[in-house]
């Protein structure tokens, strides 16, 4: 019981202490670069799957 209270008691010194936890304006920024790429790469993906789709539907229905 001991070491789990030690590791309790360290983790929450380090999260007050020795992480830097950044700004508002820093947060903000990094979460518009997260949407955007986000969604960039669900455009991307989007667009694979409807031509590998149409690509394939094409084909079967050739024979």
């Amino acid at each position: 019981m001991e070491k789990l209270s030690k590791f309790f008691n360290n983790t929450v010194e380090e999260m007050r202490y020795k992480v830097s936890w950044p700004t508002y304006p820093e947060l903000q920024k990094s979460s518009i670069l997260v949407l955007v790429g986000s969604v960039v790469f669900a455009v991307v993906v989007g667009a694979m799957d409807y031509v590998y789709d149409n690509g394939l539907t094409w084909f079967y229905n050739q024979f």
